[in-house]
């Protein structure tokens, strides 16, 4: 799951985020960082945060309209006090998740982790992942620098430790 603007309480894993509004009875569209995306709608509890703000919501109706994903919260039923959740962040339970193989790994597992090549040097700590569509990319930082690194196990990515919070790569950069 990406995200530069992961800042949610321990234990809590994003999910997406409110992306806009949809219709005049309070429906949001909303931008999901699961995979498959409809995934986010099979919770229907969820914690919004924005602005430092956190409130408990409980999706009422969900639905796919075209290329989106639109949700109803429960007690939002005009426009105006749906767009007052624009831009917030949805999170989940870290516990609701469901486990995954021992070679699969949830984004925000990833985010925060140190980065260190083949032989040696710390290239940094996981900032945050994207998605191309051909493979998932570490975006790792150690100070004003960033580097793209290709999410590609057993080829660029060596080793991923959970435990000791490291990943092990071989890959060179310019």
């Amino acid at each position: 799951m990406p995200a530069k603007e992961n800042t949610v309480a321990d234990g809590e894993v994003i999910l997406g985020r409110v992306s806009a509004v949809f219709g005049v009875k309070g429906w949001l569209k909303v931008h999901s960082y699961t995979e498959p995306r409809d995934s986010i709608l099979s919770f229907r509890d969820w914690s919004l945060q924005q602005d430092g703000k956190r409130q408990e919501v409980t999706v009422a109706e969900s639905r796919k309209q075209g290329n989106s994903l639109v949700v109803r919260i429960d007690g939002i039923e005009d426009r105006d006090t749906a767009a007052e959740l624009l831009g917030s962040l949805i999170s989940v339970p870290r516990e609701q998740l469901p486990e995954l193989p021992s070679d699969q790994y949830y984004w925000g597992d990833l985010q925060g982790m140190q980065v260190i090549h083949r032989d040696g040097r710390v290239l940094g700590r996981v900032a945050y992942l994207l998605a191309t569509g051909a493979n998932d990319v570490l975006v790792v930082q150690e100070g004003d620098r960033e580097i793209l690194v290709p999410f590609l196990t057993d080829n660029v990515v060596l080793g991923v430790d959970t435990k000791n919070g490291v990943i092990s790569v071989d890959w060179e950069w310019d």
